[in-house]
């Protein structure tokens, strides 16, 4: 189950919560399919089933950032609309940024906690597309009233103890087999025989009575069978070849070498007569080549004579292109020069045809005549100004001149 606060800084979390959001992924899914998302979702919108880390952003998995954060869109939807709450299906060119905004703002209705800018989920994986996705499947399952119970383990019952049997083990009968068929194979535990038949004549001496009849035996043939079969299990021989033992390894090694010596003479009669023949075909390969070089030497002078020739004519077809090349070269140049004079020659002679020149010039002399006219009529009134200003001061130095002139009055007139 995801937690709200199960996201924080990597130095809290630990350096395995990069991984956390695969384990997110994989519970996300099993609660989608318990939603029954297979067919409300996939099947109406015609879509390939999710993958155990379709969410999960890693450098070493395929992404289609477009294709993700449509699907992201579509089950977020979804799930929002599972979980009780009206919410419009976004379409493929709808504002992504709307649309993010728009299921953040669910998420927050349902008490999620949004501790990431809303750029983190454009890109249609990561941490916390899984996070936002998990965070409403859990409202849609409590919507649907689904709760997680404890697992019941069933109970085994227990089996009855059954002896297998090891392949080192043989019975005394495949021990006799392999004694004769292949004695060489592993070493075996030799019975003294010389200390079993002491033993015996010591037993024989002990009795002290021979009996002077032939001995026989009053035992059914079933119940010996019988005998011998519950006894027989416990008759088994457990021959324990010792990997150590150098004299396993020279057996060994004088078998190999006996195989790869059969072996070879085999192969080398074969390989003796596979040279024979590839010698032979070598040599009727070889004089037949000679046979057909005489038979076609004026057709390769031929051949020879038209190559130098082929060869001649590319030279000659080589200069002759490259001649081809620079005149048309020069007459592309030519042809722009000529495009030049010839619009030089259209601009002059829309120039000469063309009157606004001349309607420019009258406007002007017209402009000129008034602007001479209105500077006469300044000319006129500065000088009319001077004129003025001069009798003024003649005025005034007359004036002054008839006042220096007066008498002066008699002093002690009275």
């Amino acid at each position: 189950m995801a937690e709200d606060g199960r996201r924080g800084e990597d130095d809290e979390r630990g350096p395995g919560a990069v991984y956390q959001m695969f384990v997110v992924m994989e519970d996300l899914l099993d609660k989608l399919k318990l939603l029954d998302y297979e067919e409300e979702v996939l099947m109406k919108h015609n879509m390939k089933s999710l993958t155990r880390h379709y969410f999960a952003a890693s450098p070493y998995m395929p992404s289609n950032p477009g294709e993700q954060f449509y699907m992201f869109t579509i089950i977020a939807s979804w799930l929002i609309n599972q979980a009780g709450r009206p919410f419009e299906q976004p379409q493929e060119y709808d504002d992504p940024n709307a649309t993010v905004a728009n299921i953040l703002a669910e998420l927050r209705a349902f008490g999620g906690q949004v501790d990431f800018p809303p750029s983190k989920l454009k890109a249609g994986s990561g941490e916390h597309v899984c996070y936002v996705l998990d965070r409403l499947a859990e409202e849609a399952l409590k919507k649907k009233g689904f709760v997680w119970k404890k697992p019941s383990y069933p109970t085994e019952e227990m089996e009855e103890e059954s002896v297998m049997e090891d392949d080192a083990e043989l019975t005394l009968s495949k021990v006799e087999e392999e004694m004769t068929e292949e004695p060489d194979d592993f070493e075996e535990d030799i019975i003294d025989l010389d200390a079993l038949k002491a033993r015996t004549n010591q037993n024989e001496a002990s009795v002290s009575s021979k009996p002077d009849d032939i001995l026989e035996s009053n035992t059914d043939a079933a119940e010996w069978n019988l005998e011998v079969e519950r006894v027989l299990p416990q008759l088994k021989v457990t021959i324990r070849t010792d990997n150590k033992d150098w004299r396993i390894h020279v057996d060994q090694m004088h078998q190999h070498k006996e195989g790869i010596e059969s072996s070879l003479k085999e192969a080398k009669g074969y390989l003796n007569k596979l040279q024979e023949e590839i010698s032979k075909t070598l040599e009727k390969v070889g004089s037949r080549e000679k046979y057909i070089n005489n038979q076609l030497e004026h057709l390769i002078q031929e051949f020879r004579s038209a190559q130098s020739k082929l060869s001649e004519a590319k030279e000659r077809y080589q200069q002759g292109s490259g001649g081809v090349t620079d005149r048309t070269r020069v007459l592309s140049e030519i042809s722009e020069e000529l495009e030049k004079v010839k619009q030089e020659m259209e601009e002059k002679g829309s120039s000469m045809t063309d009157g606004a020149p001349v309607v420019k010039i009258k406007q002007s002399l017209t402009k000129l005549k008034q602007e001479i006219v209105q500077m006469d009529i300044r000319m006129g009134v500065v000088e009319h100004t001077l004129l003025q200003a001069k009798l003024k001061e003649k005025s005034n130095m007359t004036r002054d001149m008839h006042a220096t002139n007066l008498p002066e009055p008699a002093i002690g007139g009275y």
